[in-house]
């Protein structure tokens, strides 16, 4: 009887890992929610930069709004040769990529500009 319940509990773990392990997949890998037909190039100053993983993230003013900006996993961007310092809020930068294909006011950068250099960020 014991054993049974350690089987029918480790079956229930087994089924709650194979749910939420693609489930958590699709929602940090959904690129499709961006319009690659519609490339985006914007020269702004950054702001509240986070240096943190998933993705580093920061905002910009662009087109009147302020907008939610997804780079690349820190990991990444500083095997490329990007430091945290490099990218402080108030640091003009040009991004390039691609914006929300729902109107939401955030974008995913391909590639990064700063001081004359351009960063590959995928």
């Amino acid at each position: 009887m014991i054993a049974l319940e350690h089987e029918e509990d480790a079956m229930r773990r087994s089924l709650l890992v194979a749910t939420l392990i693609p489930a958590a997949a699709l929602a940090h890998h959904g690129w499709s929610t961006y319009d690659p037909d519609k490339p985006v190039s914007v020269t702004s100053k950054l702001s509240e930069v986070s240096w943190s993983n998933p993705h580093a993230t920061a905002k910009v003013a662009y087109q009147r709004r302020t907008w939610d900006v997804v780079l690349a996993p820190v990991a990444r961007m500083e095997t490329r040769g990007l430091t945290p310092a490099m990218l402080k809020s108030g640091k003009p930068v040009t991004l390039e990529g691609q914006v929300r294909k729902d109107g939401t006011p955030e974008m995913k950068i391909d590639r990064l500009t700063l001081d004359g250099r351009t960063y590959e960020l995928r």
